[in-house]
């Protein structure tokens, strides 16, 4: 039972990280019809950021997560306006390549400035361990999970409060639509981009304090895929719920069976419910008529 405990609690931490990176995915969307390959280097760059900020330049880990967002979202606007605004009216194909070349060109970057060397970074998140019915639960893991369900709320109030959120909404509904009633659809564009780098970002420290820094935060990110296709790629709700459920199966898997299958998981996920239900758990079904 304690076991079954201490992998729930890593698995729902973990899965909540997930939510994090497949919400920027299904920002991104949701608001632009651009499937963002790119998505899991996002959350590789934000680790690295925080990295550089906290230990380079030795700013306090409060200041160095300000750092790490407010260079997410100009990467993120940056990147929207360079790459992305000139392939309008390109062949859907010609989007995804540029998206996959992006998460290369993120990569490689990384490896240039920082090496492939694991980087540890000082540890901001609550020390310590909590022990229930047996099992030992990091303080840090649970901190985690709070602050990533704090910051989907948060997303979740902006959607459907706040003047930007609701325009964002109306983009994604109809552009033509939003274009009459004075929405600048390439404003929202560009907004899209900043709060997917953002909340990648976010994903990206919490791993950076849990796991440290790595390379291997990229492999992480592919993990959005089989949640934003679990839980539907237009839905934010589903972002929630994809990642809790394949967080979860993950860690499961890797407690009771082992083998390395935990990292093939996912993606069996994936596969199966492209069979059942292609447009997933919550997904919005579109039916065109010609």
């Amino acid at each position: 039972m304690s076991d079954f405990l201490q992998m729930t609690l890593f698995g729902l931490s973990n899965g909540a990280i997930l939510a994090l990176a497949a919400l920027g995915f299904v920002l991104i969307y949701k608001a632009t019809r651009v499937i963002n390959f790119a998505q899991g280097h996002f959350l590789l760059v934000g680790a690295y950021a925080f990295y550089a900020a906290i230990v380079v330049l030795g700013l306090h880990w409060s200041l160095a997560v300000l750092v790490g967002v407010a260079f997410a979202a100009t990467l993120g606007v940056l990147v929207e306006r360079f790459v992305l605004r000139p392939m309008i009216g390109e062949e859907a194909i010609a989007v995804i390549m540029v998206t996959i070349g992006l998460s290369s060109v993120l990569g490689g970057g990384v490896q240039l400035f920082f090496g492939t060397t694991p980087r540890e970074t000082p540890q901001f998140l609550p020390s310590g361990a909590l022990t229930m019915a047996g099992a030992t639960m990091p303080w840090s893991r649970v901190a985690a999970i709070g602050i990533a369900a704090a910051v989907l709320v948060t997303f979740s109030i902006f959607f459907t409060r706040t003047r930007h959120g609701i325009a964002m909404r109306a983009v994604a509904d109809d552009q033509q639509a939003a274009l009459t009633m004075g929405i600048s659809v390439r404003r929202v564009f560009a907004l899209a981009w900043a709060l997917a780098a953002v909340t990648a970002v976010i994903g990206g420290i919490l791993l950076a304090d849990l796991s440290g820094v790595s390379a291997g935060l990229a492999g992480f990110g592919l993990i959005v895929f089989p949640v934003v296709i679990l839980g539907g790629l237009d839905s934010v709700p589903g972002t929630i719920v994809g990642g809790i459920i394949i967080g979860l199966l993950v860690q499961y898997t890797a407690g009771y069976v082992g083998g390395g299958l935990e990292q093939v998981v996912p993606f069996i996920v994936l596969i199966l419910i492209l069979m059942v239900r292609p447009y997933g758990l919550f997904g919005q079904t579109r039916i065109e008529r010609v």
